[in-house]
C-alpha cells in the first residue's frame, strides 16, 4: 500500500504521539540515578513562570519556645523560609526520515516499524546523554546543560540564586569529605561518618551512586552473609547492596574525583537524599513531539522531541560525597 506525502506524514506523527509515553517510562526506568529521581512516581510538574521556585528552609522559626502562665508568646514574623529560583532548561533530540528511507517504506507496518527504530536509536541516545549531564556541573554546552550532582552538591558555589560561600548560608552547603586523606582507600568508616553527618533522626540518604570501582571496593568490604540488597531495584534490574537504609549502586556516568591532578584515577561516592532533588518537567512540553515537517531544502522529513525542566535541590545539607575515592 502506498501513501502520499501526507498520509506518510500523519501516521508518523500519530505513531510518535502514541509512542512517548513508552519512551518516557524507558528513559527514566534505565539508569540509577533516573529510577532514584522518579521512583516510578509522576514527576513534578510546573505550568509555567518565568523560573521554577522551589521552597526551601533556612533558618529556623525564631518563635518556637517554652513558656509559662500568662508569659507573653512571640509572634514576630520569622523569615526562616526563603526560596531557590532555578532557570529552566530546554532539551531536544530529532527523528529524521530521510526520503529513500520513506521511499523503500511505502506500507503502513513498514512505516511503523521503520519509525520505532528511529524512535528506538532516539531513545538510547538521550538515557545516555541526558544521564551524563545530570551527573556533570551545569556548564556542559556552553552552559546550556542542565544542572547536575557536581553543581547541586557542594560547599561554596551558588545554587537557585543563594550563595554556598556567605557566611549566613551555611545551611546551605552539603558535606563533601576530601577522601585522599585516608589514603584514597574506601572504608566502612569513612562510609558512615558521611552517612551520619548527612542524616537527621529519619531523615536519612535514600541511595548511594559511585563509580564501578567504588561499587566493587565496597563489595569486597563485605562479607557474604552481609550482602543484602533492595528489593525494588534489583527488580527494576539494577544491581545493589545496601549500605544502612540505602541501597549502593554504580553508574559508568559516576564522576572522577575532583582532583584529577594529583590522583587521576580516583572517583566519587554520592549519598544522596532524593527528598531533596526534584526532576522537575514543564505541564505542557515534556518529551513533546512535534508534528512531522518537510524542510524546502532538504529530503527528509523530521519531528523534534522537546522537552522543558531543570534538576533542581530543596536541601544541599541532606546530600553528601566522599571525593577522590581509591586514588590508585
Amino acid at each position: 500500500m502506498a501513501f502520499g506525502n501526507t498520509s506518510f506524514d500523519e501516521i508518523l506523527t500519530t505513531t510518535l504521539k502514541n509512542y512517548v509515553p513508552r519512551l518516557t517510562d524507558n528513559i527514566f526506568s534505565a539508569r540509577p540515578l533516573f529510577y532514584a529521581l522518579t521512583d516510578g512516581q509522576v514527576l513534578r510538574r510546573v505550568g509555567g513562570g518565568a523560573k521554577i521556585v522551589v521552597p526551601v528552609l533556612g533558618k529556623t522559626n525564631a518563635t518556637a519556645s517554652s513558656y509559662t502562665g500568662t508569659d507573653t508568646i512571640a509572634i514576630t514574623a520569622s523569615d526562616g523560609m526563603t526560596a531557590a529560583e532555578y532557570d529552566w532548561g530546554q532539551y531536544a533530540v530529532t527523528v529524521t526520515i530521510s526520503g529513500i528511507e520513506e521511499a523503500k517504506n511505502s506500507g503502513e507496518e513498514q512505516i511503523i516499524d521503520l519509525l520505532e527504530g528511529k524512535i528506538f536509536q532516539a531513545q538510547e541516545t538521550v538515557i545516555q546523554n541526558m544521564n551524563s549531564m545530570l551527573f556533570g556541573d551545569g556548564t556542559g554546552n556552553s552552559g546550556k546543560d542542565w544542572n547536575g550532582l557536581q553543581n547541586l552538591i557542594g560547599t561554596t558555589n551558588s545554587i537557585g540564586g543563594i550563595d554556598g560561600n556567605d557566611a549566613d548560608n551555611a545551611w546551605w552547603r552539603s558535606t563533601v569529605t576530601d577522601h585522599t586523606a585516608n589514603s584514597g582507600n574506601l572504608s566502612l568508616a569513612a562510609m558512615g561518618t558521611l552517612y551520619n553527618s548527612v542524616s537527621v533522626g529519619n531523615d536519612q540518604p535514600t541511595i548511594i551512586i559511585t563509580t564501578q570501582d567504588g561499587y566493587e571496593a565496597y563489595e569486597a568490604l563485605l562479607t557474604n552473609n552481609v550482602r543484602y540488597t533492595d528489593t525494588d531495584m534489583a527488580n527494576s534490574g539494577f544491581q545493589n547492596l545496601m549500605f544502612k537504609g540505602a541501597p549502593v549502586v554504580f553508574d559508568a556516568d559516576c564522576p572522577a574525583g575532583s582532583d584529577t591532578v594529583n590522583h587521576p584515577n580516583s572517583g566519587r561516592v554520592y549519598m544522596l537524599n532524593t527528598k531533596y532533588l526534584s526532576l522537575v518537567g514543564h505541564s505542557d512540553v515534556w518529551f513533546k513531539p512535534t508534528p512531522f515537517v518537510r524542510p524546502t531544502n532538504q529530503d527528509a522529513v523530521f519531528s523534534q522531541i522537546l522537552c522543558y525542566g531543570q534538576l533542581t535541590i530543596s536541601n544541599r545539607a541532606r546530600q553528601g560525597v566522599l571525593d577522590n575515592v581509591l586514588d590508585a
